[in-house]
């Protein structure tokens, strides 16, 4: 699946400090951050039948596509079957970005890395995940998330994201599923945390689900 093999993070990493200068800083107790990288979304789109589509990344706060899958340009153009797949050889469309953040950091979780695999497992589905997504998701980033012991983790959902990540489709889904988590490594339990609550997702009609996470 040529969707998997991605850039690795140094390279990634290397662009956000070239692309970062040209956001403005924000103080630490501000409802913004600077520059934030969100990696690897993954956008799985579900029509009714084949459609020819035409898929568009905005950053309404300023902010730049860094890598995709397949090339952006200036926008996807692409053929998708009714069982999700892209012309005929890829299960999703993946980006990474730099933009503004304004990332909520008022409820989630605190997870202790033996029990990430089991949290996203039920975490997901209860947004309205299913099967290929969330295996996607841990093969990706359980391996990656071994720098601490304990995680804090805070759900980006729709509203949150729309507002620095945008998407345009030429022809309009029905229903849209939009999760990016902003995940930081943590010494101690937060307990001023309080877990949001989650809303299903009617996975009906001609539909789009998406993941990401913001480190």
């Amino acid at each position: 699946m040529k969707a998997k093999n991605i850039l690795g993070f140094p390279l990634v990493i290397l662009m956000s400090m070239v692309i970062s200068a040209t956001f403005q800083s924000c103080e630490p107790d501000d409802n913004c951050t600077s520059g934030d990288i969100d990696y690897k979304p993954n956008i799985y789109i579900y029509p009714k039948e084949q459609i020819d589509l035409n898929v568009k990344i905005n950053f309404p706060l300023g902010g730049e596509i860094l890598t995709s899958i397949p090339e952006y340009g200036g926008g996807w153009n692409i053929t998708v079957d009714a069982n999700g797949l892209i012309n005929n050889e890829y299960r999703f469309l993946f980006y990474e970005s730099i933009q503004p953040g304004i990332w909520q950091k008022q409820y989630g979780w605190t997870v202790e890395k033996a029990k990430l695999e089991s949290f996203f497992r039920e975490n997901m589905a209860q947004y309205g995940f299913k099967g290929a997504e969330i295996d996607d998701f841990i093969e990706y980033w359980i391996p990656r998330l071994d720098k601490s012991e304990l995680y804090v983790i805070y759900p980006q959902t729709k509203e949150i994201i729309d507002q620095v990540i945008s998407l345009e489709f030429s022809l309009q889904p029905e229903n849209i599923l939009r999760l990016h988590y902003l995940i930081k490594g943590t010494d101690s339990k937060n307990s001023n945390l309080t877990a949001p609550s989650i809303e299903g997702f009617k996975r009906e009609g001609y539909f789009v689900t998406e993941w990401g996470v913001i480190l």
